[in-house]
């Protein structure tokens, strides 16, 4: 390609050849900005051609050279994966789980349960999927029972934070009976030490409790609680967004993944194989409701692209085997719902 300012073939320097192919590989460039590159150059090599002609012959007419462009930096062509730093966010899948599952869960439920002694209220929720969220019958406020040790443990941990520093010795003992081997004794010591109802109080205002209203004197099992809120303190423990520190989270979930064997019953009904569990549960043959069992369940249940927060609150079951046996099949109904699998209902 031969700048339009010179006739002469001969006189023409050899960079306009190098132009012409800056100009033909511009064309088939696979990057815009790579392609502004090449004929940047390209105009630089003509520029100095045309003014090498010019001097070379006076009678040429006067070449025009444009205004210098502004300087490019040159680098690599641009391929269609980004640069970390103009990486978007990663998001959370988002889950098929909608009105029509709910409502389709719901009369799952309702047609398992009038099966059942009992009442029953559930809350589920898919930390690794946006909107996966389902709660049954929210309007029951059974007791904790022995799934309240894990508030109070949390109320320590608090408690050891506000001082700076790790928990006792004692502290550690005492925590690792009342949740791993439910020991009672244990929790009454560590319900003194954390203040009482008072202080568990205040611990739930912290973890933005709604209906959780602590038990009277030492009776910290009759604390009142609801499914969503069993799911709040499983929240607290499980992401960055409550008030215990990471390491505290830590020490706490590792005591629940490792509850003694024959307490190992309730969510973990809802774990496939190779999941991780992390649970609480509580059992009590409540005088107020005639002997009647409540059995509870709370844990988490990670594994298979899922991150499972459930929590399964039963009151008045006919016997303590008859409890669990309900609340391990609901963990299952509604797991296998989030999850997008099939649980039969009968």
């Amino acid at each position: 390609m031969a700048s339009p300012g010179c006739r002469h073939a001969r006189k023409i320097p050899p960079v306009v050849a190098r132009a012409a192919v800056m100009v033909r590989r511009a064309r088939h460039a696979r990057s815009f900005r790579f392609a502004r590159v090449l004929r940047a150059v390209a105009a630089v090599l003509l520029g100095a051609a045309t003014l090498a002609c010019a001097s070379a012959s006076a009678a040429l007419p006067t070449v025009r050279v444009a205004a210098p462009m502004t300087p490019l930096i040159l680098s690599a062509p641009e391929t269609s994966t980004p640069t970390p730093s103009a990486r978007t966010p990663s998001r959370k899948p988002r889950s098929s789980f909608g009105k029509t599952q709910r409502k389709r869960l719901s009369r799952t439920l309702d047609h398992y349960l009038k099966t059942r002694s009992g009442s029953v209220t559930v809350a589920v929720t898919d930390l690794a999927a946006d909107r996966a969220a389902f709660a049954y019958n929210t309007k029951l406020r059974p007791v904790t029972a022995s799934t309240v040790k894990v508030d109070i443990v949390i109320a320590l941990l608090l408690k050891a934070q506000r001082e700076h520093r790790a928990l006792t010795a004692t502290e550690r003992a005492l925590a690792e009976k009342a949740i791993k081997y439910s020991d009672n004794a244990a929790t009454t010591e560590l319900w003194h030490r954390i203040g009482s109802g008072s202080g568990l109080a205040a611990a739930g205002r912290k973890l933005g409790l709604r209906h959780t209203r602590p038990g009277p004197g030492d009776y910290w099992g009759s604390t009142v609680t609801s499914a969503t809120d069993r799911l709040r303190v499983l929240a607290a423990l499980s992401t960055g967004r409550g008030p215990l520190s990471a390491r505290n989270r830590k020490y706490l979930l590792s005591l629940m993944m490792n509850v003694t064997p024959t307490q190992a019953w309730g969510v973990s009904a809802a774990a496939g194989r190779g999941d991780r569990v992390a649970l609480k549960n509580g059992w009590l043959p409540r005088e107020a409701d005639g002997g009647l069992w409540t059995i509870n369940s709370i844990g988490r249940v990670r594994g298979g692209g899922h991150d499972l927060l459930i929590a399964v609150m039963s009151s008045r079951n006919a016997s303590m085997s008859d409890g669990v046996a309900t609340v391990e099949h609901v963990a299952e109904l509604v797991a296998a719902a989030i999850k997008g699998t099939s649980a039969q209902d009968g």
